[in-house]
């Protein structure tokens, strides 16, 4: 498999595994030290750079066929 696919999937896993982590304590409504918009942010960077990964892939392959 293509590293580059690979690593998008991994930033994907990423992103929902931050995503959760910062939804569990704002439904809870519970002050958190690490802050539930951090945690919001950053699973959204790791899901920008997973699509970035997933599009270059495409594209650098799309001339091969």
């Amino acid at each position: 498999m293509e590293p580059r696919i690979m690593l998008a999937r991994l930033f994907m896993l990423g992103a929902l595994a931050t995503g959760v982590v910062g939804l569990v304590p704002g439904l809870s409504d519970k002050a958190w030290k690490l802050g539930v918009t951090g945690w919001f942010t950053g699973g959204n960077l790791l899901a920008i750079l997973s699509l970035v990964a997933l599009a270059d892939h495409y594209f650098a392959t799309k001339g091969d066929g």
